[in-house]
């Protein structure tokens, strides 16, 4: 019988080597289809969107557009001037351009400007970034313009997934060494992950062919993080159970099939409220947050299902001998409980529940405050935590032309219309010129210059005034349109995502626990972490980090992230707790217990969670590090603040009505005399 339960563990591995087979040759094919263009990153409906796609379809394709800059602090000389001319010669002479190069010079005479656009590149980024790359070589000057700095920011990009990966995994390793102790038991968990991340990347190359998904940097990366950080989380929780279970039973294949029964219920619906909620970025009209929610959505699940059948798997086939040097033998007792941290933390939030519970609500909202501090919306030339070529050329112009735009507004006319389009936007307060380009398919470009610096309060009103004036039919792109759109449906997407989200998990925890009460306490514990770790950000990004804007996309991202991920362990600590109120103790005391029973493994998973996701604040993007700080500050608030004191301290306040209207919420009280759950009782972790 034990061989034939052996031969099931080593079957469901010869499973998962035919799956790794066929998933090899899509997951290699993912960073073929990863696009970081304005296009996947812009609203859906946006006038820049339509914009970015209109162009794409004129004569060449998309146009690249580009600024050579010369500068000189005390002044260009003669010779600087001729070898501008010479270089920008060579540069029309090598590549075909929309226009013949003329110069600009600024009025104090220390820098010339030169426009130049292209279509060579088209819609390809490689062949985009080879075009820069290609005029960095040939030019002496700055290279500048949304064109560089597409490729600025796709280089980022691309340089993020190795050392994303590997230090996630570095991370991962050293916590797990230092939780289990063992030599060899942290291996396995670290290469079921990396066998999930592996398998996503399959499945999310899968989705974009079936269903044109779409999948950025940005979301592959922070699939990626959700990969190691919840399946590591699962396989704590699991490991745990299967190493209490082995200490009651003989045989590791029982064990193993105990503690999937016994922690397999918590971790699926802990994991689908998590997917769940990632998939409700699907609402969203940002093609970046709609895009990432099926992607992580993919990687949570991966991550589910390799933690709930290659790792039970692989610790059958293994034994033992796996948790050397502290196996736990069967009829072992553990070591004699000690008053543990979380025992104290019980204790205090048992002893005085409503002055604990008032307390920390009172030290979020307090917290919560720091948000007002956040700085404002992100410009594209502070994206970057370094100063990429694009950015310093940005930062040259900005303060050599202060009297004029120095990155074009672009419309798409009708071409019936365009001439009066063209009118119409010269005739608009705050246009320094404009300019037809391109016609084809019905379509005229017009190249518009602002009178005022590129994102400036100013030029954000001369493009809405553009919009207005123009009306239905024209549309107004161009990098600073874009970063208009994107501020402004972030705040649309908010208002429908936010609350889908909530109504999503309180409907999945209301299924889950048989119970009203207890899943609003969860849903308001999380919304206060979310409020307070943001506060945080607001305190730090500037003064700590010099971050000099907010991402638009942070609080809606950073909502969905820390609510799915805060419910997640608010589900391993009620579920505990209402296995012990099943078992008959008082949901005062049970709340305490599964304190004490779930509190070690809740907070290793939190603290490997939370160190994840902070290593995306070492990333050279600011979205990312801004993203990777609060949910990393978020699930630590979670674990060791609200976790611990706030959720237990109004379940012993609210005893059987946490239940409610449950039926756990009518059974009868204790009999008096009844042993209680005190200090000493075994820590099952």
């Amino acid at each position: 019988m034990e061989g034939r339960k052996r031969t099931v563990g080593w079957g469901v591995l010869a499973l998962w080597v035919i799956v790794i087979a066929l998933a090899a040759p899509l997951a290699g094919k993912l960073g073929d289809v990863q696009r970081d263009r304005a296009v996947d990153y812009l609203p859906a409906s946006a006038d820049s969107t339509q914009v970015a796609k209109i162009t794409e379809q004129l004569p060449g394709g998309d146009s690249t557009d580009l600024v050579l800059v010369y500068h000189r602090e005390g002044g260009l000389t003669p010779a600087d001037r001729a070898t501008a001319t010479r270089e920008v010669e060579r540069v029309a002479a090598e590549h075909p351009l929309t226009s013949t190069p003329r110069p600009v010079p600024s009025e104090d005479g220390t820098t010339l400007l030169y426009a130049v656009t292209s279509t060579e590149p088209g819609s390809d980024e490689k062949a985009r970034d080879a075009f820069v790359n290609d005029i960095r070589e040939t030019v002496s000057g700055e290279v500048g313009g949304p064109g560089a700095l597409a490729t600025d920011a796709s280089e980022v990009y691309e340089s993020l997934d190795g050392p994303l990966l590997y230090t996630t995994v570095a991370v991962v390793a050293i916590l797990l060494i230092v939780i289990y102790r063992s030599p060899f038991l942290w291996l396995v968990p670290l290469v079921v992950a990396g066998v999930a991340d592996y398998l996503s990347m399959a499945v999310t190359y899968a989705l974009h062919q079936g269903f044109d998904i779409s999948v950025s940097g940005q979301s592959t990366g922070v699939m990626t993080i959700l990969v190691f950080g919840a399946g590591t989380d699962y396989a704590l929780l699991l490991v745990s159970r299967y190493r209490e279970e082995l200490r009651r039973v003989p045989r590791p294949y029982d064990a193993m099939t105990a503690a999937l029964r016994g922690c397999g219920p918590a971790v699926l619906a802990s994991s689908g409220t998590v997917a769940l909620g990632m998939l409700c970025l699907l609402a969203a009209d940002m093609n970046s947050s709609r895009g990432m929610g099926p992607t992580a959505a993919v990687g949570v699940l991966c991550a589910l299902l390799a933690m709930m059948t290659l790792l039970p798997a692989l610790l059958v086939v293994l034994g033992r001998r796996v948790f050397w040097p502290l196996i736990p033998a069967y009829g072992s007792e553990p070591k004699a409980a000690r008053r543990s941290l979380f025992a104290a933390m019980g204790s205090s939030a048992g002893r005085r529940p409503l002055a604990v519970l008032l307390a920390g609500a009172a030290a979020l909202a307090a917290l919560a405050l720091g948000a007002l501090n956040l700085p404002g919306a992100l410009k594209q030339e502070d994206s970057f935590t370094s100063t990429p070529e694009a950015v310093a050329a940005m930062k040259t112009l900005a303060a050599a032309y202060p009297e004029m735009g120095t990155q074009p507004i672009t419309l798409v006319a009708p071409t019936a219309g365009s001439s009066a389009a063209m009118e119409t936007a010269r005739a608009t307060e705050g246009v320094a010129k404009a300019e037809r380009g391109r016609s084809g398919d019905g379509w005229t470009e017009i190249s518009v210059i602002a009178a005022h610096p590129p994102q400036s309060a100013e030029e954000t009103a001369t493009i809405k005034e553009l919009r207005s004036a123009l009306g239905d039919g024209v549309y107004v792109g161009g990098p600073s349109a874009e970063q208009l759109d994107m501020t402004e449906t972030n705040a649309r997407d908010r208002n429908i995502v936010v609350p889908l989200v909530l109504v999503v998990v309180t409907i999945v925890l209301i299924a889950l626990l048989r119970s009203l009460v207890a899943p609003l306490i969860l849903v308001a514990a999380v919304v206060a972490v979310w409020g307070a770790a943001l506060g945080i950000g607001g305190l730090v990004f500037e003064s700590l980090f010099g971050f000099e804007g907010t991402d638009p996309g942070l609080a809606l991202l950073s909502f969905v992230f820390l609510v799915a991920l805060g419910v997640d362990y608010g589900i391993f600590l009620m579920h505990r707790m209402r296995e012990e109120c099943l078992d008959g103790t008082e949901p005062g005391a049970a709340a305490l217990t599964a304190l004490r029973t779930t509190g070690g493994v809740i907070a290793s998973a939190g603290l490997v969670l939370a160190a994840t996701f902070a290593v995306l604040v070492n990333m050279p993007m600011a979205q990312l590090a801004e993203l990777g700080f609060v949910i990393a500050v978020g699930v630590l608030l979670d674990t060791f603040l609200v976790r611990t004191y706030l959720v237990t301290s109004a379940s012993v306040l609210l005893g059987r009505r946490v239940w409610w209207p449950g039926p756990l919420a009518k059974r009868p009280a204790a009999t008096p005399g009844a042993e209680p759950a005190h200090e000493s009782t075994p820590v099952r972790v």
